[in-house]
């Protein structure tokens, strides 16, 4: 990799972020490129206009007084406020008094700014601002930065939203908010009205599903097929989601099956009325023949059919049980080189790197992943652990350090997304990354997920019990038996994942070193 110093042509210089300014007759004194013309000057120098945005922006301890300050001053590689930098320039909002950049006329930060202009959507009367405007605009202020909400309300939808909610045609309520119709800026308002406390809580997974459901059996012919579709989706699918909310348990993988199942049903309710039989004269030959003529997926209906007989909607019918042809998987020494490049700074970002690891030490579904929460990374007194089963697991070094690094510097936490519980925050207020968004980088990034899944679980499932894999890692009992007998697990080998060792044995924190697994 390039050295920054190399690029910027001034040695230790920092490299600036941003659009390249390289054409220009003037010349930055702090990243020593070309410029147009510079933005300032101060007594180190002139200052083009992206180092000037970084310098204002940069807070903390300066290096010679020790206050906590905006550090826009330069000595050397130390980071100095701008009195012990002897920088003159009026960097103090003339409305709240706090360091920060002059975003408008009059000397206003981009903060009080930005107050300015929701007050002015919402209302013409700033002394009478409905109580949910007034709360969405002490919320939307308190972003940590304001200047991405002022590119967000410049959008004619999001304008359009503001408005309604000030003047009350748009009432925080989600009846109001599904009337206004759908996609990105509204989900995203309806997501910051929940997350902090405006809005009531509703499972966004159930939601849309309720409205996929309602719209499938209004078009569903004949009319005992849809009675029998509405019946099963009613008792068996919602029931079972809901029952999965009720006990805090992601909904998201059910929603995705129960609707995969309910289009497969329906092919086979309209496909037996072209052939002028129902189910519940449909002999076990014509149900044969329909699931023998069709892709491997029509076999996902042997639910419902056995529901249908048990509640005498249908005769004694019968569908196989059907399994997988073959289990991907990947090498162990793949898995290990992965785990080492993840540990090393590479590949991709911070956030991907850990879950990637979860993926490939933990053998954790990428749906159980994306959905992780803050409060199931413990501190024991053996040293960190992850909850994903009944019990805890350890957390061995280093990752351990990288996953508390992660948490500490989580992204998309800038824009009214504070107080996120998850481990993988979504853009959207107080949700998580979706998981196939989490997939498709996974993939990107040329790592075979249900290969490197099962290769990870085949290799606990030989040095673990399968119960105690099971009881830790938030697995079926039958699924990490399976596994074992697959791997032909040696009892002599068993180990708790609990006495796993602190460290990765041969496994420095750089990633080098020889790849044993840890405990082995």
């Amino acid at each position: 990799m390039t050295d920054p110093a190399e690029t910027s042509g001034t040695p230790g210089a920092r490299r600036p972020r941003g659009r390249p300014r390289t054409s220009g007759d003037h010349r930055c004194d702090r990243c020593g490129r070309s410029a147009g013309k510079l933005r300032t000057r101060w007594p180190d120098g002139g200052i083009c206009g992206t180092c000037y945005h970084d310098a204002v922006r940069t807070f903390g301890n300066c290096a010679r007084c020790g206050h906590h300050r905006m550090l826009p001053g330069r000595a050397g590689d130390d980071e100095l406020c701008r009195a012990c930098a002897r920088i003159t320039t009026d960097l103090d909002c003339h409305r709240c008094g706090v360091e920060a950049e002059h975003y408008r006329r009059g000397g206003l930060c981009a903060r009080c700014a930005l107050r300015d202009d929701l007050t002015a959507l919402f209302t013409h009367d700033p002394t009478d601002v409905v109580p949910v405007a007034a709360s969405l605009i002490d919320v939307l202020c308190a972003a940590e930065r304001p200047e991405s909400i002022h590119t967000w309300k410049r959008r004619a939808r999001v304008q359009q939203l503001l408005t309604g909610i000030g003047d009350g045609s748009l009432p925080a309520t989600h009846e109001a908010f599904d009337r206004a119709g759908s996609g990105k800026d509204i989900e995203h308002l309806r997501d910051l009205l929940v997350h902090h406390g405006l809005l009531e809580p509703r499972d966004r997974d159930l939601a849309l599903f309720e409205r996929w459901l309602r719209a499938r059996l209004d078009d569903a012919e004949p009319d005992w097929a849809r009675r029998l579709l509405e019946q099963y989706a009613t008792w068996h699918h919602l029931r079972a989601i809901r029952n999965r909310l009720s006990r805090g348990l992601p909904v998201r993988g059910s929603v995705h099956n129960a609707k995969q199942e309910i289009a497969e049903i329906g092919r086979l309710l309209i496909w037996l009325d072209e052939q002028e039989v129902t189910l519940a004269t449909c002999p076990q030959g014509l149900l044969d023949r329909w699931l023998v003529d069709g892709p491997s997926t029509r076999y996902i209906v042997r639910t419902f059919i056995r529901w249908a007989g048990r509640q005498k909607l249908a005769p004694d019918l019968h569908v196989t049980r059907r399994t997988t042809r073959s289990s991907p998987s990947i090498t162990e020494q793949t898995r290990l080189d992965w785990l080492v490049r993840c540990l090393r700074d590479e590949p991709g970002t911070r956030a991907y790197r850990v879950a990637a690891i979860l993926l490939l030490l933990y053998a954790q579904p990428i749906v159980r992943i994306a959905a992780l929460r803050r409060d199931q990374i413990l501190s024991t007194p053996d040293g960190p652990a992850i909850l994903l089963g009944a019990e805890p697991a350890a957390l061995p070094s280093p990752f351990a350090e990288l996953l508390l690094e992660h948490l500490a510097n989580r992204p998309n936490m800038q824009t009214g997304n504070s107080d996120n519980p998850w481990v993988f925050p979504s853009i959207r207020a107080g949700r998580h990354i979706r998981p196939d968004t989490m997939m498709k980088q996974l993939r990107n990034l040329g790592i075979d997920l249900r290969g490197a899944r099962n290769t990870a679980l085949n290799e606990l499932v030989q040095r673990v019990p399968a119960p105690i894999v099971a009881t830790q890692l938030g697995y079926h009992p039958g699924v990490t038996q399976r596994h074992a007998e697959d791997a032909s697990a040696p009892l002599g080998r068993y180990a708790s994942l609990a006495s796993l060792h602190s460290r990765w044995p041969g496994v420095r924190g750089d990633g080098t070193g020889d790849r044993r697994v840890p405990g082995r």
